[in-house]
Order: C-alpha cells, then structure tokens, then sequence
C-alpha cells in the first residue's frame, strides 16, 4: 500500500506531523509512506526511518510535480495541510484521500470576536480524528526530530556542557511572535549566572542578537545566530536545560527532547492548537490577558494597534521565578 502524505510548509508544522508517519508505519505495516513538501523544508523529513520518498514541490511546478506523483500510483493520499494548492494535488490523484478539520470558522470567531469555541485539543489530535475511518489512532509517543546518524557537534567547543545551558530562540516567521529586546533583556538580567545560548536564522535575528549583547552586562552569552543549520539547532536545542522561545518551530523541535519549554505567546493562542506537544511537567506556556488577543491565527508583520503590549508586557519576574530548577 501506497500512502502520500502532504505538508508543504514550514519548520514546526512538519515536525508535528511525525506522530502520524509513525502511526501509519507501525499500525499499517505493509505501507510505503511517501511525503510531499516544498524543496527547502524537505530536509526536516530526509532522516526519517518511516518515510521511504520524499518528493518535493520545487519553484510552484504544480504541473511537472503533479505528473511525477501520478506515476507512483498511490493508494492514499494523507492532506495535513489542507489548503487550494494540495487539494488541486489531491484532486489530480486517483486515490482515497483523508484530511483534518482546521476549525477555521471558529479560529475566525476568537480573533475577530473573542468568542472563544475551540476545543481544548491539539492540532496532532484533530489530525488523528481524521484517520479515525482508516483506523489510525494515536500512539501518544508524541513528535519526533530525526537527528541524522553520527551526527555530533563539539559543544566544549562553544564552551557549552551538556543540560547546563538555556536556549532563547530569537526567530519566528511573523515579527509578532518574536520575543522583543525588552523582553530579552530582561531575561538576561534575571539569568545572569546562567549560561544563554542565542539561535536564529537572517540578516535581522544576527542584529538583533548583537544589539541586546552590545547592551547586556550578562557575561555568558553565547551567539549562534545564522551559524547553525537546522539540524545543528536542532542538537543544541537537545541537549540544552530548558528553551525559552516564542511561538515557532523550535518550539516543536524541542518537543521532541527531553528538555524544558519556556513559551512566551505574542498575538497568536495556544487554543489554536499549536503549542509544543510534549508532557505538561515540560511546558510553560505564558500569555498576557489583553482585550485585543488573539489578534492573528498566523502571526502578523506588525502589531495591528501599534503597541505589541502582548510581548512587551510579560511579566518576567513571575517567568524566571517559575524557571524549572
């Protein structure tokens, strides 16, 4: 049996697609588990033990990619992403197709309304509910990231040792999920003795971080913004204490260790369905009550009325005092 499973973008969307692929292989032993992605996130599947192809949407070829796909004779076909583009895909293949229900109606009401009618279920659970008719049920082993084989950074090189150092993720897709250098700073401040590891990816996250060290008397800060692959992200993140970070995919990527995550919320909610998917002893997830949140279900450029009070207003103390030891 063939099965196509699609999500074409991005980082954290991708990892939390793990469960499934490995739901499917275990509980369909005869499935060759094919993945569909765009050619820059096709990394985050290479390294996969369950996924046997990785095809890759490359420049919006939808034509040349749609003829390729056709040729492996699917049997099913697995959309976890659900939108014109993949349903044109799915419609041009002769095969069974399964999806999830995104509660978009719902996600419209709470950020244009307030009114709040989302279930309290995560969006690896709805993806679940989907397969319900193929018989696919969740194994609550949660996400997985696959680390390729012998993979090794010399972290005494970064003069870094293993669980004694936090992560702060300063990237994120949408400037409104971005931990702001007031934010930062006062972290710093409160964490003084602790060593920091900073990652990011781009010409504004390596700004960014030489801007609050230049005006940080913290001593151990260490700076691997845009110096580090996914992959090298991803076995930083691994063996750190604890991540502190935004809504992003290195959120999801730390869901897959055995570490702790530090969510700081900024216009999107965990009631979307998206935050890190690991035990609740791991996760803290910190959100500022404002009348105007949630404001986006994505994330924004900018801050719509202008003063981004629900980054800038977190109450630090209260984080760091409930810091896990």
């Amino acid at each position: 049996m063939k099965v196509l499973i699609i999500r074409l973008s991005s980082i954290g969307d991708i990892v939390l697609t793990s469960p499934v692929i490995r739901c499917i292989k275990n509980q369909l032993p005869n499935a060759e588990i094919h993945f569909l992605t765009k050619e820059n996130y096709s990394s985050l599947i290479a390294h996969n033990p369950h996924v046997y192809k990785v095809h890759e949407l490359k420049d919006n070829d939808f034509k040349g990619l749609i003829n390729d796909l056709n040729k492996e004779k699917y049997d099913i076909v697995i959309d976890l992403h659900k939108n014109l583009r993949t349903y044109r895909i799915k419609r041009a293949l002769n095969a069974q197709w399964y999806t999830f229900n995104k509660l978009n109606f719902k996600k419209w009401l709470f950020v244009n309304f307030k009114i709040d009618l989302l279930p309290n279920v995560h969006i690896i659970d709805r993806y679940f509910e989907g397969l319900k008719s193929l018989q696919i049920s969740n194994d609550n082993q949660g996400v997985e990231y696959h680390i390729p084989d012998q993979f090794h950074i010399d972290l005494d090189s970064y003069n870094l040792k293993k669980n004694q150092y936090y992560v702060i993720s300063l990237g994120a897709t949408y400037f409104t999920k971005q931990i702001p250098n007031n934010i930062l700073m006062s972290l710093f401040k409160r964490l003084k003795n602790t060593t920091i590891v900073l990652i990011g990816a781009g010409k504004a996250d390596i700004k960014k971080a030489e801007t609050i060290i230049i005006n940080s008397e913290h001593k151990k800060i260490i700076n691997l913004c845009n110096k580090l692959s996914i992959d090298e992200s991803a076995y930083v993140i691994k063996h750190a204490k604890t991540i502190i970070t935004g809504d992003t995919g290195m959120m999801h990527i730390a869901s897959s260790f055995d570490l702790n995550i530090v969510t700081l919320w900024g216009n999107t909610h965990p009631k979307f369905g998206m935050y890190a998917y690991a035990s609740a002893d791991r996760i803290q997830n910190h959100l500022v009550d404002i009348p105007c949140h949630p404001c986006s279900k994505l994330g924004s450029n900018e801050c719509p009325r202008g003063h981004f009070n629900c980054m800038k207003t977190h109450d630090i103390p209260n984080i760091v005092k409930n810091l896990p030891e």
